[in-house]
Parts: C-alpha cells; structure tokens; sequence
C-alpha cells in the first residue's frame, strides 16, 4: 500500500507541476497535496486509505486529461483564445534557431 501510495504522490504531484505549474502563485496546489498525503499517512481504515488514494488517482487523470483536451481543440482550431498558444509557438520557433522574443512592455 505505502508503495502506491507513493506512486500515486508523484504522479500527481508530477501532473500539477507540467499543467498548472510551480512558480510562485500556483506552489499553494502542490502545499496541499503534500499536506493530504501526510495527514492520511497514518490511516488506520484501509477502506478509507484506498478511497484517498483512489480520488488522488483519478484527480491525476482528469487533470491530464482536461490539459489533452485543450490541447486537442487548439490544434484543431476550435473558437478559443490562441494568444497563448501562439506565443509559446513563437517562443518555441525562435528557441530553436537560437533566438528569443522580446518581451512586451505592460504597464
């Protein structure tokens, strides 16, 4: 149990970091994963340890795969907001002939 427990833990925490990120305002997500998982470190329900472990899993899931589907409609050109999109193309095309963007002034 401690082992998947274990996996679990890092592929969440794994998932967090690639679609919402670590920089300053979004570390409060991976503060309360790590305090869930010790809280419930010492749990003496198994039932309810593999219930915890069970939602941690599938909150992984749905968030890899909202993050797919979003991906998906921007490559398929469905009426979203792109500016996003684009600037990390841009970013990523300019990387790879060893270039960078300019950043943009905003007041």
């Amino acid at each position: 149990m401690a082992g998947e427990a274990a996996t679990v833990y890092r592929q969440l925490l794994k998932a967090v970091d690639k679609h919402i990120g670590k920089e300053g305002g979004k570390k409060h997500f991976r503060n309360f994963i790590s305090e869930e998982f010790r809280k419930n470190k010492v749990l003496s329900d198994l039932e309810a340890s593999r219930q915890k472990l069970k939602l941690a899993s599938d909150y992984t899931y749905m968030l890899t795969s909202v993050h797919h589907h979003k991906d998906l409609l921007f490559s398929y050109n469905i009426a979203v907001d792109r500016s996003d999109e684009m600037k990390k193309i841009l970013n990523k095309s300019a990387a790879s002939v060893g270039l960078s963007l300019p950043e943009i002034y905003q007041p």
